[in-house]
Protein backbone atom coordinates (compact mmCIF):
# COMPACT_ATOMS: atom_id res chain seq x y z
CA UNK A 1 0.00 0.00 0.00
CA UNK A 2 3.09 2.19 1.03
CA UNK A 3 4.42 1.61 -2.41
CA UNK A 4 1.23 2.16 -4.60
CA UNK A 5 0.69 6.23 -2.39
CA UNK A 6 4.54 6.98 -3.28
CA UNK A 7 3.74 5.67 -6.96
CA UNK A 8 0.56 8.05 -7.14
CA UNK A 9 2.37 11.09 -5.10
CA UNK A 10 5.16 10.66 -8.01
CA UNK A 11 2.83 10.80 -10.92
CA UNK A 12 1.47 14.34 -9.48
CA UNK A 13 4.77 15.85 -10.64
CA UNK A 14 4.35 15.38 -14.45
CA UNK A 15 0.58 16.07 -14.33
CA UNK A 16 1.66 19.30 -12.78
CA UNK A 17 4.57 20.29 -15.40
CA UNK A 18 2.19 19.47 -17.93
CA UNK A 19 -0.41 21.91 -17.42
CA UNK A 20 1.49 24.38 -16.20
CA UNK A 21 3.19 24.38 -18.71
CA UNK A 22 0.21 24.68 -21.45
CA UNK A 23 -1.49 27.40 -19.57
CA UNK A 24 1.37 28.96 -19.27
CA UNK A 25 2.43 29.11 -23.11
CA UNK A 26 -1.54 30.08 -23.77
CA UNK A 27 -1.38 33.03 -21.49
CA UNK A 28 2.03 33.92 -22.87
CA UNK A 29 0.79 33.95 -26.79
CA UNK A 30 -2.74 35.37 -25.49
CA UNK A 31 -3.22 38.72 -27.48
CA UNK A 32 -2.19 41.85 -25.40
CA UNK A 33 0.45 42.83 -23.57
CA UNK A 34 0.42 42.81 -19.54
CA UNK A 35 2.59 45.69 -19.20
CA UNK A 36 0.56 48.04 -21.29
CA UNK A 37 -2.24 46.74 -18.90
CA UNK A 38 -0.74 47.01 -15.90
CA UNK A 39 0.83 49.93 -16.65
CA UNK A 40 -1.32 52.32 -19.10
CA UNK A 41 -1.02 53.39 -22.41
CA UNK A 42 0.38 56.95 -21.45
CA UNK A 43 3.41 56.07 -20.42
CA UNK A 44 6.91 56.16 -22.63
CA UNK A 45 8.18 53.36 -24.50
CA UNK A 46 11.66 53.04 -22.44
CA UNK A 47 9.11 52.90 -19.54
CA UNK A 48 7.44 49.76 -20.90
CA UNK A 49 10.88 48.16 -21.91
CA UNK A 50 12.13 48.86 -18.30
CA UNK A 51 9.38 47.01 -16.80
CA UNK A 52 9.34 43.81 -19.53
CA UNK A 53 12.82 43.52 -18.63
CA UNK A 54 11.72 43.66 -14.56
CA UNK A 55 9.27 41.12 -15.22
CA UNK A 56 11.35 38.50 -17.60
CA UNK A 57 9.12 39.37 -20.25
CA UNK A 58 11.58 39.82 -22.39
CA UNK A 59 13.21 36.75 -22.14
CA UNK A 60 12.34 33.53 -24.11
CA UNK A 61 9.20 31.84 -23.11
CA UNK A 62 10.58 28.68 -22.54
CA UNK A 63 13.12 29.85 -20.10
CA UNK A 64 10.52 32.07 -18.53
CA UNK A 65 8.94 28.89 -17.64
CA UNK A 66 11.57 27.01 -16.28
CA UNK A 67 12.94 30.23 -14.01
CA UNK A 68 8.96 30.16 -13.21
CA UNK A 69 9.17 26.47 -11.97
CA UNK A 70 12.32 26.55 -10.84
CA UNK A 71 10.50 29.08 -8.02
CA UNK A 72 7.48 27.12 -7.43
CA UNK A 73 9.78 24.00 -6.72
CA UNK A 74 11.37 26.30 -4.00
CA UNK A 75 7.90 26.82 -2.47
CA UNK A 76 7.72 30.24 -3.94
CA UNK A 77 4.71 31.14 -6.30
CA UNK A 78 5.75 34.98 -7.00
CA UNK A 79 3.82 38.25 -6.44
CA UNK A 80 0.52 39.34 -8.29
CA UNK A 81 1.59 41.45 -11.44
CA UNK A 82 -1.15 44.32 -10.22
CA UNK A 83 -0.89 44.32 -6.86
CA UNK A 84 2.10 42.83 -5.74
CA UNK A 85 0.44 40.50 -3.18
CA UNK A 86 2.06 37.13 -2.22
CA UNK A 87 0.20 34.55 -4.42
CA UNK A 88 0.50 31.93 -1.50
CA UNK A 89 -1.18 34.32 1.16
CA UNK A 90 -4.11 35.46 -1.23
CA UNK A 91 -5.03 32.27 -2.11
CA UNK A 92 -5.28 31.05 0.88
CA UNK A 93 -7.00 33.85 2.20
CA UNK A 94 -9.76 32.93 -0.15
CA UNK A 95 -9.46 29.20 -0.44
CA UNK A 96 -11.58 28.24 2.96
CA UNK A 97 -14.70 29.67 1.32
CA UNK A 98 -14.15 27.58 -1.90
CA UNK A 99 -13.08 24.63 -0.16
CA UNK A 100 -16.30 24.81 1.88
CA UNK A 101 -18.31 25.40 -0.70
CA UNK A 102 -17.05 22.39 -3.28
CA UNK A 103 -17.29 19.84 0.20
CA UNK A 104 -20.85 21.08 0.63
CA UNK A 105 -21.66 20.17 -2.97
CA UNK A 106 -20.16 16.92 -2.53
CA UNK A 107 -21.61 16.08 0.47
CA UNK A 108 -24.92 16.58 -0.86
CA UNK A 109 -24.01 14.75 -3.81
CA UNK A 110 -23.15 11.69 -2.27
CA UNK A 111 -25.79 11.63 0.67
CA UNK A 112 -29.23 12.34 -1.53
CA UNK A 113 -27.56 10.42 -5.07
CA UNK A 114 -26.77 7.38 -2.61
CA UNK A 115 -30.30 7.86 -0.86
CA UNK A 116 -32.32 8.01 -3.70
CA UNK A 117 -30.16 6.13 -6.49
CA UNK A 118 -30.45 3.50 -4.07
CA UNK A 119 -34.15 3.72 -3.15
CA UNK A 120 -35.01 3.85 -7.04
CA UNK A 121 -33.26 0.64 -7.94
CA UNK A 122 -34.35 -1.17 -5.26
CA UNK A 123 -38.48 0.13 -6.09
CA UNK A 124 -37.48 -0.54 -9.88
CA UNK A 125 -40.38 -0.04 -12.19
CA UNK A 126 -42.02 1.63 -8.95
CA UNK A 127 -43.56 4.91 -9.24
CA UNK A 128 -40.93 6.29 -7.18
CA UNK A 129 -38.31 4.72 -9.67
CA UNK A 130 -39.84 7.01 -12.07
CA UNK A 131 -40.78 9.99 -9.90
CA UNK A 132 -37.03 10.32 -9.07
CA UNK A 133 -35.66 9.47 -12.49
CA UNK A 134 -37.48 12.57 -13.58
CA UNK A 135 -36.55 14.78 -11.42
CA UNK A 136 -32.62 13.92 -11.84
CA UNK A 137 -33.15 14.69 -15.05
CA UNK A 138 -35.04 18.09 -14.86
CA UNK A 139 -31.87 18.73 -12.20
CA UNK A 140 -29.30 18.44 -14.56
CA UNK A 141 -31.15 20.22 -17.59
CA UNK A 142 -31.62 23.32 -15.32
CA UNK A 143 -28.28 26.01 -15.15
CA UNK A 144 -26.61 26.54 -12.14
CA UNK A 145 -26.91 30.39 -12.86
CA UNK A 146 -30.69 30.07 -13.17
CA UNK A 147 -31.42 27.83 -10.97
CA UNK A 148 -29.17 29.54 -7.98
CA UNK A 149 -31.09 32.88 -8.74
CA UNK A 150 -34.41 31.31 -8.37
CA UNK A 151 -33.58 29.55 -5.19
CA UNK A 152 -32.27 33.22 -3.71
CA UNK A 153 -35.64 34.49 -4.95
CA UNK A 154 -37.92 32.19 -3.15
CA UNK A 155 -35.56 30.81 0.11
CA UNK A 156 -33.97 34.19 0.51
CA UNK A 157 -35.81 37.16 -0.49
CA UNK A 158 -39.41 35.20 -0.09
CA UNK A 159 -39.19 32.83 2.41
CA UNK A 160 -36.19 34.62 3.98
CA UNK A 161 -34.50 31.13 5.30
CA UNK A 162 -31.50 31.60 4.11
CA UNK A 163 -29.15 34.83 3.19
CA UNK A 164 -28.98 35.76 -0.32
CA UNK A 165 -25.32 36.06 -0.55
CA UNK A 166 -21.77 36.14 1.00
CA UNK A 167 -19.94 34.13 3.14
CA UNK A 168 -19.61 33.79 7.09
CA UNK A 169 -22.23 30.66 8.63
CA UNK A 170 -23.72 27.35 7.25
CA UNK A 171 -26.47 29.02 6.14
CA UNK A 172 -24.84 30.92 3.29
CA UNK A 173 -23.23 27.44 1.96
CA UNK A 174 -26.31 25.52 1.58
CA UNK A 175 -27.99 27.51 -1.30
CA UNK A 176 -24.66 27.73 -3.18
CA UNK A 177 -23.99 24.40 -2.41
CA UNK A 178 -27.32 22.49 -3.14
CA UNK A 179 -27.29 24.76 -6.70
CA UNK A 180 -23.79 23.55 -7.66
CA UNK A 181 -24.30 19.87 -6.39
CA UNK A 182 -27.76 19.88 -9.26
CA UNK A 183 -25.59 18.30 -12.70
CA UNK A 184 -23.66 16.17 -10.44
CA UNK A 185 -26.00 14.65 -8.17
CA UNK A 186 -28.48 13.80 -11.51
CA UNK A 187 -25.27 12.02 -12.73
CA UNK A 188 -24.44 10.57 -9.02
CA UNK A 189 -28.46 8.71 -8.83
CA UNK A 190 -28.59 7.49 -12.05
CA UNK A 191 -24.68 5.63 -11.40
CA UNK A 192 -25.88 4.35 -8.07
CA UNK A 193 -28.98 3.24 -9.56
CA UNK A 194 -27.45 1.52 -12.43
CA UNK A 195 -25.18 0.05 -9.77
CA UNK A 196 -27.20 -1.69 -7.23
CA UNK A 197 -29.56 -3.18 -10.14
CA UNK A 198 -26.20 -4.82 -11.93
CA UNK A 199 -25.52 -6.32 -8.26
CA UNK A 200 -28.76 -7.00 -6.60
CA UNK A 201 -29.79 -9.94 -9.04
CA UNK A 202 -26.19 -11.79 -7.95
CA UNK A 203 -26.30 -15.08 -6.78
CA UNK A 204 -25.01 -14.26 -3.45
CA UNK A 205 -27.79 -11.87 -2.83
CA UNK A 206 -30.35 -14.23 -4.24
CA UNK A 207 -28.85 -16.81 -1.38
CA UNK A 208 -28.56 -13.74 1.24
CA UNK A 209 -32.56 -13.99 0.53
CA UNK A 210 -33.19 -17.68 1.11
CA UNK A 211 -31.14 -17.58 4.12
CA UNK A 212 -33.71 -15.36 5.63
CA UNK A 213 -32.10 -12.12 5.69
CA UNK A 214 -33.83 -9.34 6.14
CA UNK A 215 -34.09 -6.80 2.80
CA UNK A 216 -32.68 -4.04 5.26
CA UNK A 217 -29.59 -6.24 5.33
CA UNK A 218 -29.29 -7.72 2.01
CA UNK A 219 -29.26 -4.05 0.53
CA UNK A 220 -27.12 -2.18 2.84
CA UNK A 221 -25.16 -5.17 3.84
CA UNK A 222 -24.47 -7.72 -0.07
CA UNK A 223 -25.81 -4.75 -2.19
CA UNK A 224 -24.81 -1.51 -1.70
CA UNK A 225 -20.90 -2.71 -0.68
CA UNK A 226 -20.30 -3.99 -3.64
CA UNK A 227 -22.21 -1.58 -5.67
CA UNK A 228 -20.47 1.07 -4.63
CA UNK A 229 -16.82 0.78 -6.49
CA UNK A 230 -18.34 3.04 -9.70
CA UNK A 231 -20.06 5.08 -7.79
CA UNK A 232 -16.57 5.74 -5.75
CA UNK A 233 -14.96 6.15 -8.72
CA UNK A 234 -17.10 8.77 -9.81
CA UNK A 235 -16.72 10.95 -5.93
CA UNK A 236 -13.44 11.72 -7.48
CA UNK A 237 -14.59 13.63 -10.99
CA UNK A 238 -17.67 14.95 -8.65
CA UNK A 239 -15.14 17.12 -6.35
CA UNK A 240 -12.99 18.30 -9.18
CA UNK A 241 -16.12 19.68 -11.23
CA UNK A 242 -17.40 21.30 -8.29
CA UNK A 243 -14.48 23.41 -7.96
CA UNK A 244 -14.74 23.65 -11.58
CA UNK A 245 -17.96 24.56 -11.30
CA UNK A 246 -17.87 27.06 -8.67
CA UNK A 247 -16.92 29.54 -11.06
CA UNK A 248 -20.37 30.53 -11.31
CA UNK A 249 -22.10 29.43 -8.38
CA UNK A 250 -19.62 32.37 -6.60
CA UNK A 251 -20.65 34.89 -8.89
CA UNK A 252 -24.30 34.32 -8.42
CA UNK A 253 -23.64 34.49 -4.64
CA UNK A 254 -20.87 36.79 -4.10
CA UNK A 255 -18.82 34.42 -2.99
CA UNK A 256 -14.94 35.43 -2.62
CA UNK A 257 -13.75 32.62 -3.32
CA UNK A 258 -10.18 31.42 -5.40
CA UNK A 259 -12.47 31.21 -8.37
CA UNK A 260 -13.41 34.62 -9.05
CA UNK A 261 -9.55 35.51 -7.64
CA UNK A 262 -8.84 33.19 -10.72
CA UNK A 263 -11.12 35.02 -13.34
CA UNK A 264 -9.72 38.94 -12.27
CA UNK A 265 -6.24 37.07 -12.85
CA UNK A 266 -6.87 36.27 -16.65
CA UNK A 267 -8.97 39.23 -17.21
CA UNK A 268 -5.73 40.76 -16.29
CA UNK A 269 -3.25 38.25 -17.81
CA UNK A 270 -1.57 38.21 -14.20
CA UNK A 271 0.01 35.17 -15.12
CA UNK A 272 1.81 34.31 -11.31
CA UNK A 273 -2.07 34.75 -9.94
CA UNK A 274 -2.96 32.21 -12.94
CA UNK A 275 -0.17 29.48 -12.40
CA UNK A 276 -0.12 29.68 -8.50
CA UNK A 277 -3.71 29.02 -8.32
CA UNK A 278 -4.29 26.50 -11.24
CA UNK A 279 -1.04 24.82 -9.41
CA UNK A 280 -2.63 24.56 -5.54
CA UNK A 281 -5.63 23.23 -7.59
CA UNK A 282 -4.44 20.40 -9.34
CA UNK A 283 -2.55 19.18 -6.14
CA UNK A 284 -5.63 19.50 -4.24
CA UNK A 285 -7.92 17.73 -6.80
CA UNK A 286 -4.79 15.00 -7.24
CA UNK A 287 -4.38 13.93 -3.60
CA UNK A 288 -8.45 13.78 -3.30
CA UNK A 289 -8.21 11.00 -6.25
CA UNK A 290 -5.39 9.62 -4.47
CA UNK A 291 -8.22 9.13 -1.19
CA UNK A 292 -10.69 7.95 -3.24
CA UNK A 293 -8.07 5.18 -5.20
CA UNK A 294 -7.34 4.47 -0.62
CA UNK A 295 -11.19 3.97 -0.24
CA UNK A 296 -11.38 1.46 -3.00
CA UNK A 297 -9.40 -1.01 -0.43
CA UNK A 298 -11.47 -0.47 2.24
CA UNK A 299 -15.07 -0.63 0.09
CA UNK A 300 -13.29 -4.21 -1.71
CA UNK A 301 -10.49 -6.10 0.33
CA UNK A 302 -9.44 -7.47 -2.93
CA UNK A 303 -8.23 -4.13 -4.28
CA UNK A 304 -5.74 -3.76 -1.32
CA UNK A 305 -4.07 -7.23 -2.45
CA UNK A 306 -3.73 -5.99 -5.51
CA UNK A 307 -1.95 -2.56 -3.88
CA UNK A 308 -0.08 -4.99 -1.94
CA UNK A 309 1.13 -7.41 -4.87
Amino acid sequence: MLVYIIKRIMLIFPVIIGITLFIFLILALAPGDPVTMIMGSEVSMEEITAKRREMGLDQNVFLRYLIYMKSVFQGDLGRSWLNSKAVTLEFFQRFPNTLALAFCSLSMTIIFGLSFGTIAAVRQNRPIDGITLIFALIFASMPTFWFGLMMQILFALKLKWFPAMGVGTIKHMILPAFALSLATLANQIRMTRSSILDVINMDYVRTARSKGAGEFRVVFHHVIRNALMPVVTNWGLTFAAAFGGTIVTETVFSIPGIATYLINAVKGRDVPVVMGTIIIVAIIVAVINLIIDLIYAIIDPRVKLGYMS
